[in-house]
């Protein structure tokens, strides 16, 4: 699959933000995200306006660049949209996913489980975004996919600022359960084991 530089640039910025790297309320400028994303200035760009779109840059007149806050309030809300829909997605992706879609699926299985291994939690979150983002190619209703794809890296900040090994290794084999029914196409497993996935994610 061909990957645009502007999507790399995009990638490289989310796991900055996720991991906190980028603080939140941090204030930045787009000379700052071009080095560290490692991308020329266009792709830079296109990243921010995209991550802009989905809450986690706020551009500000006559102030540069703010990485979005944590709010209280943040992961109940996020979870609740989370909770609907993503159960919905993994069911439909169980139905439609190609062949290639499954395999990749399968080694962001086995990327997570060395996570689990080696206790790289920055590891295993860049493996959920690819997880996130299979979902997002396989699924067919584009609505469900837009509405996911803000709260989901919104989530991820949340829950990175929370995780310890423990919860990661729980996390992981929940993932794992969802990829596997996934693989073997099984909608209503898929469903349930995503809804239990999305409630052990919302324990704070």
């Amino acid at each position: 699959m061909q990957t645009s530089q502007s999507h790399l640039a995009y990638l490289a910025l989310e796991h900055l933000i996720v991991t906190l790297a980028l603080k939140p309320g941090a204030l930045v400028t787009e000379k700052q995200l071009i080095d560290m994303a490692g991308h020329g200035r266009t792709p830079v760009r296109e990243a921010i306006q995209k991550l802009a779109w989905q809450g986690l840059i706020l551009v500000k007149p006559r102030v540069g660049l703010q990485i979005a806050e944590i709010a209280a309030e943040d992961h109940g809300n996020v979870m609740q949209v989370r909770r609907e829909l993503e159960p919905i997605a993994a069911s439909l992706v169980a139905e439609h996913a190609s062949d290639e879609q499954r395999a990749r699926l399968v080694d962001c299985a086995r990327a997570m489980e060395e996570c689990a291994v080696t206790g790289d939690l920055a590891g295993f979150f860049a493996a959920d975004k690819a997880f996130d983002e299979i979902l997002e190619d396989a699924c067919p209703n584009g609505f469900i996919t837009a509405a996911l794809g803000p709260v989901q890296t919104h989530s991820r900040r949340l829950w990175y600022s929370k995780a310890s090994p423990e919860r990661m290794d729980r996390a992981i084999a929940l993932h794992v359960a969802v990829i596997r029914a996934i693989h073997q196409g099984r909608r209503d497993e898929a469903r349930v084991t995503m809804a239990v996935l999305i409630d052990y994610l919302s324990q704070t």
